[in-house]
């Protein structure tokens, strides 16, 4: 399976992070996933392209041209793919991978996160997403999504759209467990 990672760039989040991105890194890559990332060197990025190339995994990144330029990209994954910008950055995350997994991020990882919830329940995605949870990173989101589905600007099938892990080592059940979005869907509710 082709595994998108939403993650931060910062550099100084907390090493808790580091080390649950190095652990759910490994995971993925000895169940034999292949990785797609935002093609970065720092931050959490840089831990997910680190620990899978030290691993022999297969991972490609995807960076707008504006990134590279600065030097953003992480030069030692062969495979990098340079865009336009973050919307086709985006575009190219959905089609060149077969699932999602946000990690703690900033104000983009979020942005990724939630337009990729926003085409699942349109039915123009199909992709597990899966929320990591680290360290109670996501709590309040996930409160609000669930208020989302409680106040009805959602329907009860909404709680469907993405799949919760705490740890790093639940992702390979979350993966395995999980199940295609239903087609019609959308049609079935009313609003």
């Amino acid at each position: 399976m082709r595994v998108c990672i939403y993650c931060a760039s910062s550099k100084n989040v907390p090493k808790i992070y580091f080390d649950q991105t190095e652990e759910l890194t490994q995971c993925l890559i000895n169940a034999g996933h292949q990785i797609v990332y935002g093609g970065g060197s720092r931050g959490l990025m840089g831990q997910v392209a680190s620990t899978c190339l030290s691993l022999g995994g297969d991972i490609k990144g995807v960076i707008p041209g504006f990134m590279k330029e600065v030097e953003w990209d992480n030069k030692a994954v062969k495979d990098m793919e340079i865009v336009r910008d973050m919307n086709e950055r985006k575009q190219r995350f959905f089609e060149a991978s077969d699932a999602l997994i946000a990690l703690p991020g900033g104000v983009g990882t979020l942005e990724e996160l939630s337009e990729a919830l926003s085409l699942k329940r349109l039915g123009l995605l199909k992709h597990p997403i899966i929320i990591a949870n680290f360290n109670g990173f996501y709590d309040e989101f996930i409160v609000y999504l669930n208020k989302l589905v409680d106040q009805q600007f959602m329907g009860e099938t909404g709680r469907a759209l993405w799949t919760v892990i705490r740890k790093p080592t639940e992702i390979k059940t979350a993966l395995e467990q999980s199940k295609p979005w239903p087609e019609g869907l959308i049609k079935s509710e009313s609003y």
